[in-house]
């Protein structure tokens, strides 16, 4: 992803303030100002009554993190081949001070664990990992012959980091096998770091993954990928600068990697509930555990070292059940038992458990221990927003008084440094009772912006509401403050007082987050109201690796999301495809507003023939390269209307990138 932009400031507008409150450097001379600011008292002694409340006079997790450390990478950077910047841990340098006013303190220790620690650690004689070289770890296992590779990364380039360290650390190896624990790209998206290109495309590699891994790697992120990578954005902090006003973490690990992105279809698909393979000489009994943190997921045990893998459903944080870049709700109860199924498996044997972030927990007691903690975790949260719903409260109103019994509360494995307990009792309510709470007022409510301008009207005007709201803001209400202001931001989109006192609201609240993405989405909506939207970020383009390797169907599906459905309702367009390498068929249609694509198919009476090799297939319909080109350079015949093909072409949208989160 692209590196985070500095702060730059507005021109100060005067707006008078009232005389009276405690946030004096909340404004400047009498003025509202674009300038970001420090930590109100409110937040101080939010922040100060946070440090109370916590142990945070127990080291343990700063021992575990640092055992078995090796070496780390040299300047702790990751360059490019040009020499460009990919990853610098340096930027986390400020971490190794004292909690800063300006962060919640336990996310501050979460960051300081996931940003300081860096490099490549034993876990056991045979199993090592390469920490914080991404949002993810990367695990190596010394088979017989050489590496079995757990997860590698987000970008080719770090992943390349991270192997490099491991030979030279531990001699160097040839890469027997990759295993994908999960469907998320900072687990499998920097496979061309550890493999070529020619053994991607040849399968000489063993890759393993669960059940659904393809199909749910390509969709999640292809299907709403273009507002799912605007939305991310905001969670994972790529807009803001490192440092105390800014990045500290995303709680489950430091940045998420930028450089380049790959993919591999796996050769062995983990299809039972319980499988065992023998890799490279190594044993490995598999779990499948669909439905939780990914819908495609598994965790597995050595035998030979005493070693459980729990994939990601097993961290030292509280996950999301609902992430907020957006994907499908994961289910609480279904990540509980796959937890339990885990201990009734492997559990009374296990002396090590590791998992594809942050770092592990040793000792047979120990991790039995950290495993029924996560599993209550989960559970209490199902459970009790349940309890909750079927005594009449709705979504918001549980998440408000829902909380966790103190011996789930102070253990800081639980707390919500990524996923929360606020939204993760919003999650439960939406997975069983959806966006609907029952009261009719909400079934069909008038659409934002206009509902704005009614309610700046109703109440009283601009001027009236920046009047009570700045005295909010000073008595230390800035979730109200949030929600009345965000209104005038939308009924008068350049009320730059508004939008300035609406940051300042969101920044105070990003300073008091213990969740790393809170505290990103509020500092991110912050900067979007100082500076506005920059339109030069682009979506970063889907590589050609990938789309070389995308099942054809899953393309299709994504490229029917994109069909404008109102310029074609009135189309009947359909193509019959040849590909001339694999000898498939497929049926193209376009009717009733709605693209279809059927496998082993052709129409009796086609608007045209398209007679190409599956890869241009994919890099024409996935928008790499136009029809025009492959027909000039002699790669695609069409017969019949080639009209029919430029119409087909003229009815899908490109969508604009850097449409507003928190402005209209």
């Amino acid at each position: 992803m692209p590196a985070a932009i500095a702060l730059s400031f507005f021109l100060l507008i005067s707006l008078l303030l009232c005389a009276c409150g405690e946030n004096r450097d909340h404004s400047v001379d009498g003025q509202l100002t674009a300038k970001a600011k420090p930590a109100s008292e409110t937040t101080k002694a939010f922040n100060q009554n946070v440090s109370r409340q916590l142990p945070f006079n127990d080291r343990n997790d700063f021992k575990l993190a640092r055992r078995g450390f090796i070496a780390t990478i040299p300047g702790a950077t990751v360059r490019d081949a040009q020499g460009n910047t990919l990853y610098d841990l340096t930027d986390m340098a400020f971490l190794e001070a004292a909690s800063s006013k300006t962060v919640n303190p336990s996310l501050w220790r979460q960051a300081q664990l996931n940003a300081l620690e860096h490099g490549l650690y034993k876990v056991v004689d045979g199993i090592y990992q390469v920490r914080s070289l991404d949002l993810a770890n990367m695990t190596l296992v010394a088979g017989k012959t050489g590496w079995i590779i757990i997860d590698p990364l987000t970008s080719a380039e770090t992943a390349a980091a991270a192997l490099a360290l491991a030979n030279k650390e531990l001699g160097k190896r040839p890469v027997r096998a990759v295993i994908f624990t999960h469907s998320h790209a900072d687990h499998f998206a920097g496979i061309a770091g550890v493999m070529s290109a020619e053994e991607i495309q040849n399968g000489s590699i063993e890759v393993i993954a669960p059940q659904g891994f393809a199909e749910e790697a390509i969709s999640e992120n292809v299907r709403a990928g273009n507002v799912m990578q605007r939305r991310a954005l905001y969670q994972f902090g790529d807009l803001l600068a490192s440092g105390a006003q800014g990045f500290v973490s995303s709680g489950l690990g430091n940045r998420v990697s930028s450089g380049s992105h790959g993919f591999a279809a796996p050769s062995i698909v983990i299809s039972a509930d319980r499988q065992d393979l023998v890799v490279d000489g190594i044993n490995i009994a598999f779990q499948n555990t669909p439905g939780a943190e990914a819908p495609a997921e598994m965790i597995f045990y050595f035998p030979q070292f005493k070693a459980l893998c729990m994939s990601e459903i097993a961290t030292h944080t509280l996950h999301n059940l609902y992430t907020l870049r957006g994907a499908k709700t994961r289910d609480a109860l279904a990540w509980s038992r796959h937890i339990q199924q885990a201990i009734d498996n492997f559990g009374s044997q296990t002396e090590v458990v590791f998992s594809s972030h942050h770092w592990p927990t040793w000792g047979n007691t120990q991790t039995l221990d950290f495993l029924t903690q996560q599993r209550d975790l989960y559970k209490y949260i199902h459970d009790q927003t349940l309890r909750l719903a079927n005594e009449g409260f709705n979504m918001v109103e549980i998440a408000e008084q829902i909380q966790l019994p103190e011996s789930l509360n102070n253990t800081f494995a639980n707390r919500g440094y990524y996923g929360t307990l606020n939204h993760g009792s919003k999650a439960v309510y939406n997975k069983y009772l959806g966006w609907f709470d029952g009261n009719p007022s909400n079934l069909h409510p008038i659409p934002q912006q206009q509902a704005a301008i009614k309610y700046v009207d109703y109440m009283g005007g601009a001027a009236a509401v920046m009047k009570k709201a700045l005295r909010d803001y000073n008595q230390g209400e800035y979730r109200w403050v949030a929600m009345v202001v965000k209104h005038l931001v939308f009924a008068e989109p350049d009320n730059h007082q508004a939008r300035y006192l609406l940051a300042d609201a969101y920044e105070q609240m990003g300073y008091q987050a213990e969740s790393g993405v809170w505290r990103n989405f509020y500092l991110s909506g912050a900067l979007e109201l100082r500076q506005g939207i920059d339109k030069s970020r682009k979506a970063a383009p889907v590589d050609k690796e990938i789309i070389a390797g995308v099942p054809i169907e899953l393309l299709l599906d994504a490229m029917a999301v994109r069909l404008n459905g109102p310029d074609a309702a009135n189309e009947d367009i359909q193509l019959n495809i040849e590909l001339t390498d694999t000898h498939q068929r497929y049926l193209v249609q376009v009717r009733n507003g709605v693209l279809h694509g059927f496998a082993d198919q052709h129409s009796e009476d086609p608007s045209a023939t398209l007679k190409l090799n599956s890869t241009d297939l994919r890099l024409m319909f996935g928008g790499m390269v136009s029809a025009g080109t492959l027909l000039t350079k002699g790669r695609l015949n069409v017969s019949g209307n080639p009209l029919a093909l430029i119409k087909f072409s003229s009815l899908f949208d490109d969508f604009e990138f850097n449409f507003g989160i928190v402005t209209p």
